[in-house]
């Protein structure tokens, strides 16, 4: 009997007549054996790409996706169509991971979705070196880029991870890149040019407004909305804002008009997100108010509104944002209600990324500490590393990605640092089980894991002298696939924490202000670059041609342009309707009772905690609410001062805290 053909499964499995734009490109490179990137519009259905695939690949498919949203989503999906399909993440006990990895080895599973960070787990690795692999699948592949939007450090280490466990070919899906961005995510993964699928950007059916709006925003979202929001006949909308507080603020105010509104944030706890989630996908809650933490994986097909309350954070954003509207080919309307005043606070959530350079100075002093030890090995707690430092984790990551570009320090492995165990079975009959060397090499595990009450830490540095007193085999890797496999049996259960990066350092003779200087000059521009982003979306919205056409060009779709009249018809710029966005209201000036009342009780507080005061740079994060490690210690958030300055650009507090440290100076 034949194998079914891709457009029989199509039909059978998931229940389409014919593939969508792109979409049997990709499917067909991918089944050719083809490393292939997929760059499809919000909505096209990318996600079919490797989906149909992995039913005709001999192994197993592994999804790499930035968040669980997505693969519970996706996951929900292949269920209800009978495909074999499972996640690893955070949220499941010890059975379920376990029983997904049985699955994955006897063959059964097809598909298995896990985050990036899954892939830096020691016992992960070891599971993935057992499973043949036939295709990884990148998801929102433009987090490999530095020059997208959404640069994620831990995507780099993908090509380093395909090489690792003998992955023949890879798929990237994304549905914001530029052409920069294309060209960056091939390079890196050596695709073909040719096996680059893009499907355009153009959205006949989206409606592009700009709402220029100085005064009272939150009445225009109403005056607005509220003709569409009639009783049994509510248009599901999704309005986009900045801050936690404003969802809460803008869902009330809407309430209040009887729109049934929801603020949804990562502020509230994840039950209560599921719940709202939920309502909005069934119809129940037709208006979520969300920060950018809403909209991931997605897939309502009759979203008729999305709103911008506040400015996006890029234009990439915007399009991913807006992509939600419509995907069922009605109608459907994004509005932006732009103003300049929200400007500050997206350009402070630039500024609060950029480290200390004392903090990149005490990140290379630790290197160069160990790069003076004999086996010039570096292990890394990352929460530790960010407090010891004062430097956020993403920033952290990102500085060690650029360490093992500039050749200082190269990854080895990731171990957890801390193991115990609970025994299922009575140790003696676990050692009766086995025989020879094994059976003394398991005497070794039971009689030096002492268990207290339940409970037994695993000390490897223990288990390795005495198996060098007794000449067995004691080594951690041996130790650690022992006690899983033991664990698999049901015999015993192991739990892990603290996870460890190890990395070689193979330049410990750098000149550490030099350095120190190079990657301080590296991030501040980094900063430039994401300010001159925002700068190029303002740029989109106050534009004087078609807004569809701009925005479909900056992805390198010329589809408009090419055409006679290059316009949409459907924007405000074709209504005849180019824009100004109205200025940031002006704000008093700085003042010394606002160093007083604001900046005094931290700076005191940080004196007598540190034994210094803060930098500029410390007080400013202070002011305008932008987090630090440091300030956890400090218990900076109970302070009036934090965050009272949000409103204001963080480089005029930063020059006003300046000069309130060193008057004299000035």
């Amino acid at each position: 009997m034949s194998s079914p053909t891709p457009q029989q499964t199509l039909k059978d499995v998931f229940g389409f007549d014919d593939f969508r734009g792109g979409q049997q490109a990709v499917v067909s490179r991918v089944l050719k054996g083809h490393s292939t990137a997929a760059i499809f519009a919000t909505g096209a259905g990318k996600s079919l790409c490797y989906q149909l695939p992995a039913l005709h690949l001999p192994h197993l498919t592994l999804v790499v996706s930035p968040l669980l949203a997505l693969m519970q989503d996706q996951l929900a999906f292949l269920t209800r169509h009978g495909v074999a399909a499972a996640t690893i993440d955070s949220t499941q006990d010890r059975d379920t991971v376990r029983d997904v990895m049985e699955r994955a080895r006897s063959g059964e599973l097809k598909i298995l979705m896990v985050s990036v960070e899954r892939l830096k787990n020691e016992r992960f690795r070891n599971f993935l070196r057992q499973v043949n692999i036939s295709l990884l699948v990148v998801d929102e592949a433009h987090c490999l880029s530095e020059w997208g939007h959404n640069f994620r450090p831990d995507y780099l280490k993908l090509p380093e991870y395909q090489r690792e466990f003998a992955i023949p070919q890879v798929l990237l899906l994304t549905a914001t890149a530029t052409p920069a961005v294309i060209a960056d995510m091939g390079e890196k993964f050596s695709i073909d040019p040719n096996n680059v699928i893009t499907t355009g950007f153009y959205r006949p059916n989206l409606e592009l407004l700009v709402h220029p709006v100085a005064g009272n925003r939150q009445q225009h979202l109403i005056d607005w909305l509220k003709p569409q929001m009639q009783p049994g006949n509510e248009a599901p909308s999704i309005i986009y804002v900045t801050l936690q507080q404003t969802a809460e603020q803008v869902a009330s105010a809407l309430a209040a008009q009887g729109i049934n509104a929801q603020a949804y944030h990562a502020g509230l706890d994840s039950v209560r997100r599921d719940e709202i989630q939920r309502q909005f996908m069934s119809g129940e809650s037709p208006c979520i108010v969300a920060t950018i933490a809403f909209g991931m994986g997605i897939d309502k097909g009759n979203i008729r509104n999305v709103v911008h309350f506040d400015l996006p954070k890029s234009i990439e954003n915007y399009s991913q944002e807006i992509g939600r509207a419509g995907r069922d080919g009605l109608p459907s309307t994004c509005l932006t209600m732009a103003g300049r005043d929200g400007l500050r606070v997206l350009e402070n959530f630039v500024y609060g990324d950029t480290p200390e350079y004392v903090g990149i100075v005490r990140l290379l002093e630790e290197i160069a500490a160990a790069g003076a030890t004999p086996d010039r090995q570096w292990e890394v707690l990352l929460n530790v590393l960010s407090r010891d430092t004062n430097i956020r984790l993403l920033p952290l990551k990102t500085l060690l990605v650029r360490l093992e570009m500039h050749g200082i320090i190269a990854p080895r492995f990731a171990f957890l640092a801390e193991y115990r165990l609970r025994y299922h079975t009575e140790p003696e009959a676990l050692v009766a089980r086995f025989q020879g060397e094994r059976a003394a090499f398991v005497r070794l595990l039971v009689d030096n894991i002492p268990i207290a009450r339940t409970w037994g830490s695993v000390d490897f540095e223990r288990l390795q002298s005495a198996g060098q007193a007794q000449q067995v085999d004691a080594s951690r890797a041996r130790v650690i696939t022992a006690l899983e496999y033991f664990q698999d049996k049901g015999w015993l259960t192991l739990e892990g924490k603290r996870m460890t990066d190890v990395y070689d350092v193979r330049q410990p003779e750098f000149s550490l202000e030099g350095l120190a200087s190079q990657l301080y000059d590296e991030c501040l521009a980094r900063e430039r670059s994401e300010i001159e982003r925002l700068q190029a979306m303002l740029a989109l919205f106050e534009s004087d041609t078609c807004l569809t056409r701009r925005l479909t060009e900056h992805f390198g779709d010329t589809t408009l342009s090419a055409s006679d009249d290059s316009r949409c018809g459907h924007c405000s710029v074709c209504y005849g309707h180019s824009v100004q966005l109205p200025a940031a209201p002006s704000l008093p000036a700085l003042a010394d009772a606002d160093f007083s009342r604001y900046a005094a009780p931290f700076i005191e507080r940080h004196t007598a905690q540190t034994g210094q005061p803060p930098n500029r740079q410390r007080l400013a994060h202070f002011l305008c609410g932008l987090s630090m490690p440091v300030f956890t210690p400090l218990k900076a958030r109970s302070l009036d001062g934090f965050g009272v300055f949000e409103q204001r650009a963080y480089p005029e507090v930063r020059q006003w805290a300046e000069w309130c440290l060193n008057p004299g100076a000035a």
